[in-house]
């Protein structure tokens, strides 16, 4: 039996950054990354847009080339999916039947993409974009296909959609509620993304249901709606969010339950046992301390520094770090600081029709969040107010004459104030 001081279970983003940071913090014990898939840590954004795009090769999405693992005396241990954990023993057993020990374990598993249920989930042209062999079966078929429905109206099957419309496919969207992008983000954005699919020829479907996907010879052939109307398809893309890989830790008894639950250290509630990124439940601040998943790769990396940090015997802390995101559709790039959950108010920055503009999100009299649309000075001046829960005065905000980072002299966040107090 191999026996590591430090497994880590998941070859993503939070594992890779967990296993570098451990050695930059001068840690020397031996360090085992596990991860199911056959390939180097590589980055999984790109999936669904340039890779999946061909515009960027795989080797540029590796994290690190192969020589920096070895360099470090990390050991790689790929194609390998554990099923098993056993806290008391401190021991890892595989899908294959191998014993891993540990010394100390950190959950970087992640999340499966979520598939759908429906009668002919199961047929050839079902597709989810959550990993390489995903995309690249997806592209192996692309020029044979015509006709595309994307079931789901987040970000992933917005930025699949838009690659599938730039490379003339018909290309239709099919979204269970009343808008896309409806779960993390606020309608004027909504409806400019609508406008934008649009505008390039995607066929966007509101408020619809999928009752089965039908097929002839075991392939893909349409998608029945609730309605009864069938839209024909050559194939389907499934982007209905992920499923925490979590099952092992809660089998062997860490709290939780949509995700494993961590403390400001990314501690679970087994002995020894960190957990981060997509994976790991925590109490946000950005949320009103609300207990959530982020799924991010700056959370999953910034956690799995914070993690490193522990191990190494410093004490890093509280997770308190920033949230942000990003997405790329055609030639809108759309960056986000903050969580807007549970807003209960929103002004816009700019003007939508010129493409160039943010929405600007407000908690309890403060600002929690921006979404900005090809405004990266917006963006980055916008950080602080989320982080310093600056007051939300809908008219100083939305005044484009004036740049963010001046709504934070001392001067006018005390007319701010005075004005929010009134």
């Amino acid at each position: 039996m191999d026996v590591f001081d430090v497994a880590i279970v998941g070859a993503g983003h939070g594992g890779a950054a967990a296993a570098t940071a451990l050695r930059q913090q001068g840690f020397a014990g031996s360090i085992a990354l596990i991860g199911d898939e056959p390939d180097l840590p590589y980055e999984r954004p790109p999936l669904s847009k340039e890779y999946l795009a061909g515009q960027k090769p795989f080797a540029r999405l590796l994290i690190r080339p192969a020589t920096f693992w070895e360099q470090r005396d990390i050991s790689l241990i790929l194609e390998t999916r554990v099923e098993r954990v056993d806290p008391a023993a401190r021991h890892l057993i595989t899908t294959g039947g191998r014993t891993i020990g540990y010394g100390t374990l950190v959950w970087a598993a992640g999340g499966r993409a979520r598939r759908i249920s429906c009668e002919g989930h199961d047929l050839r042209g079902v597709h989810t974009v959550r990993t390489r062999a995903d995309a690249d079966q997806l592209a192996a078929e692309l020029p044979a296909i015509e006709r595309v429905v994307v079931i789901g109206g987040g970000y992933i099957g917005l930025e699949a959609a838009a690659v599938l419309a730039k490379a003339a496919k018909h290309v239709t969207v099919v979204e269970a509620l009343d808008r896309v992008l409806a779960r993390v983000a606020g309608e004027p954005l909504s409806r400019f993304y609508e406008a934008e699919h649009r505008a390039h020829g995607v066929d966007l479907r509101l408020s619809v249901a999928v009752e089965a996907i039908e097929g002839r010879d075991s392939t893909v052939s349409g998608v029945r709606l609730a309605d009864g109307e069938v839209i024909p398809a050559d194939a389907v893309i499934v982007g209905i969010g992920i499923i925490a890989e979590v099952e092992p830790l809660i089998a062997a008894g860490a709290r939780g339950y949509a995700g494993v639950e961590v403390d400001d250290r990314c501690r679970t509630t087994l002995p020894d046992i960190y957990a981060i990124g997509d994976c790991a439940a925590y109490a946000n601040g950005f949320a009103g301390s609300a207990t959530m998943r982020v799924e991010s790769v700056q959370n999953a990396v910034d956690q799995g520094a914070l993690v490193a940090a522990a191990i190494a015997g410093k004490d890093p802390g509280p997770y308190a770090a920033t949230p942000w995101f990003w997405s790329n559709q055609y030639d809108l790039k759309l960056q986000t600081v903050g969580l807007s959950v549970g807003y209960d108010t929103l002004v816009l920055r700019g003007d939508p029709a010129t493409r160039s503009f943010s929405t600007i999100y407000g908690r309890d009299g403060r600002v929690v969040a921006l979404d900005c649309v090809n405004m990266t000075r917006d963006y980055i001046q916008g950080r602080k107010l989320v982080e310093t829960g600056a007051p939300f005065v809908a008219e100083r905000l939305a005044d484009t004459a004036v740049p963010l980072k001046e709504y934070m002299t001392p001067a006018a966040v005390g007319e701010a104030d005075a004005e929010h107090t009134q």
